[in-house]
């Protein structure tokens, strides 16, 4: 039996519940002051004050003392596209110098870029780029990270995306999620061929990731620019007869009635959501589906940031997230994170806790085992060197990390992996 102890916590600041919070709730934050967490192999066996522990508990267990400091649920950022080779720096200076994002891909560049690069990777080299990410996003408190594929347009290349992402997860030292997003763009073999494309999406990638136990959730990018809604309807619909559930990259560019078809399908999320309309942002909430907002994709663009204070106070579970991929937003700064959802989005800070803790274990169906500090949970937490949760966003932009623990095992000392 593992003992862990937290001590002496400045703050313990967590959500309750083992659902996703909607509205005024999201601002329903525990703080525990003076607080410990006790764990008990891999589990967090109790929350508490520190004068509320047993002397004899303490005998045997590894003493984690968070004097001065705040300790959260670890962090989850529920939506990347961290499994890929190759950059594309010279396409955000075009971005900056006034160039559209479309028009870039217009030109060939944009995701096909990043397809080709990730094509000629080896799988042992996707596994060496994305480990290293990883290890960064546990630095930030990150301590369970969503990936998708997309960057393979063949069967092969989608199946090697996954494997990857599952080696990941099955290595550490954070939790990975897989995602089958063989459906992120019309592959350059076939853009005069549409459903061809789809026809391969539908009667072997999904069919093989399946078998092959690869793959937890389906995406599909819903757009004028990718796959239109009948295509994604099919996509989704043949993923779930696989047993898949369902993501939609929903209304980004423009309103593509990607919000009306996650909640006709029963999607666990809705991912973008900035030209949602009102009507299909309300068949999410009577569905279920979660908001899942990414605001370093908008900063990145220049485009408008999704709306964030209309969902949650129109009753929505909103969470948040990178969308860490080459192109958009070659970001997973949780502390750039932060600091925007408060200051561009009007989200407070005790909402913000909850769209990347107990929020984020929603949009990945996991609410009821991680994202918030409660008896039986997973001992996943990131501790803060900061004397307040205020200081998160307070202290804007800087890494403020200073331990990391998950399924009670220690990964990050002194902001550093162990």
């Amino acid at each position: 039996m593992k003992k862990v102890l937290i001590v002496n916590a400045s703050q313990v600041v967590t959500p309750q519940g083992r659902s996703g919070k909607t509205g005024l709730t999201m601002k329903d934050l525990s703080v525990i002051e003076n607080g410990c967490v006790m764990i008990q192999d891999g589990k967090i066996l109790k929350v508490c004050v520190c004068d509320d522990i047993e002397e004899g508990w303490k005998v045997g267990a590894e003493i984690i003392d968070a004097t001065g400091m705040t300790v959260l649920p670890g962090l989850i950022d529920s939506h990347t596209h961290m499994v890929f080779a190759g950059t594309r720096e010279d396409e955000f200076s075009m971005r900056m110098a006034g160039e559209s994002y479309l028009s870039i891909m217009e030109k060939g560049g944009g995701i096909q870029r990043s397809i080709d690069a990730t094509r000629q990777a080896s799988e042992k080299e996707l596994y060496n780029l994305a480990k290293k990410r990883i290890e960064n996003m546990a630095k930030m408190g990150v301590t369970t990270v969503e990936a998708k594929s997309g960057y393979g347009g063949t069967l092969e290349d989608e199946i090697k995306q996954c494997k990857v992402a599952k080696k990941l997860n099955e290595s550490g030292p954070i939790s990975v999620v897989s995602t089958l997003m063989a459906a992120h763009t019309i592959v350059r073999e076939y853009k005069h061929d549409p459903e061809k494309y789809v026809k391969l999406i539908i009667e072997e990638i999904i069919p093989r990731a399946a078998r092959e136990k690869l793959a937890e959730f389906c995406d599909v990018f819903l757009e004028k620019t990718a796959f239109n809604y009948s295509q994604a309807q099919h996509i989704l619909t043949a993923a779930k007869a696989h047993g898949f559930e369902l993501k939609i990259h929903a209304d980004e560019i423009t309103n593509g009635k990607g919000a009306h078809l996650a909640a006709k399908l029963n999607a666990i999320s809705a991912e973008h959501l900035l030209f949602s309309d009102r009507e299909g942002l309300e068949a999410m909430r009577n569905h279920h589906v979660t908001a899942v907002l990414l605001p370093l994709t908008a900063f990145s663009l220049r485009e408008p940031y999704a709306k964030a204070r209309e969902m949650i106070d129109q009753g929505l579970v909103v969470a948040l997230a990178s969308d860490f991929n080459p192109g958009s937003c070659y970001s997973y700064s949780m502390p750039l994170l932060m600091a925007i959802a408060c200051l561009s989005m009007n989200m407070s800070i005790e909402e913000v806790i909850t769209a990347l803790t107990l929020n984020g274990a929603a949009a990945i169906n996991r609410a009821h085992k991680i994202g918030s500090i409660e008896t039986g949970k997973d001992a996943d937490i990131a501790i803060f060197d900061c004397p307040n949760y205020a200081h998160l966003v307070y202290h804007m932009g800087i890494n403020q990390v200073h331990t990391v623990i998950k399924k009670g095992e220690v990964i990050v000392r002194n902001g550093e992996i162990v």
